[in-house]
């Protein structure tokens, strides 16, 4: 069973600045993902054409199960507004997915806040810091029935922010409980491993580095689980778009 992460930059590749639905749909069948978690993932947004990026992710992976959560309502960079779940299926929206080959017995989401003010934050490359407005973020949770046994499957992308995405990764953990049988929590955390492992108790199935997917030098992809699970192998992987690497685990 081979279980994947991967954040697409809404399908973009930054080599060309675009969004090209058939390479995205032959990057998703290459990772060959039995399950798989999206992030930063676009529905009727003209940057990806108007695109249902799950949908074609489904079909390219032959998905019956899959679950896209907006996080956002409108665009995001200009105008939008925090997802409420009552958004209708031709509504521009932003959010993270959940794809499975296998069946799933149920799913949820739990929805994390931003934060209330913008915040300083220094990108990248910058030498000074510019005030920043926060996002919310969403997670999308399955029950799937694998050929082994029932797991619960979590996929988020947490804020950028270093302090707030601990809060919101915290937050993310009460609302999951206590789930019977074993955890998978995955996706873009925006943290490193050793403190995505501290706050969250869970142990990588796979370490990586993943980011930015050309030269990476950090680890902020990840695919942690409860005991019961273990790896036999995985890796990061480049693709033909994003600026994250996918990262996938054989779980036997």
């Amino acid at each position: 069973m081979r279980i994947a992460t991967f954040n697409i930059l809404s399908g973009r590749s930054p080599a060309d600045d675009r969004v090209d639905t058939r390479r995205f749909a032959q990057a998703v069948t290459s990772l060959d993902a039995d399950i798989l978690g999206l992030q930063e993932v676009d529905r009727n947004q003209p940057r990806s054409m108007h695109a249902d990026l799950t949908a074609i992710a489904a079909e390219a992976m032959d998905a019956p199960e899959h679950q896209f959560v907006a996080a956002l309502r409108g665009t995001p960079g200009t105008v939008w507004s925090a997802a409420t779940g009552e958004e209708q299926p031709d509504d521009a929206a932003y959010g993270v997915a959940l794809l499975s080959r296998y069946p799933v017995a149920g799913w949820r989401v739990v929805r994390l806040p931003a934060m209330r003010t913008p915040a300083p934050f220094r990108f990248h490359g910058q030498v000074w810091p510019e005030w920043v407005r926060d996002e919310p973020r969403v997670a999308v949770v399955a029950e799937v029935d694998t050929p082994h046994r029932r797991i619960h499957v979590a996929s988020t992308h947490l804020s950028f922010m270093p302090w707030w995405n601990g809060v919101q990764l915290r937050l993310l953990l009460r609302g999951l409980g206590e789930p019977v049988g074993p955890l998978v929590l995955l996706g873009d955390l925006n943290m490193g491993r050793h403190r995505a492992e501290r706050i969250t108790g869970l142990r990588p199935l796979v370490t990586g580095l993943t980011f930015p997917s050309h030269h990476p030098i950090e680890q902020i992809d990840h695919i942690l689980a409860s005991d019961g699970l273990t790896a036999s192998g995985g890796g990061s992987i480049e693709m033909p778009m994003s600026d994250h690497r996918a990262l996938f685990a054989e779980v036997g």
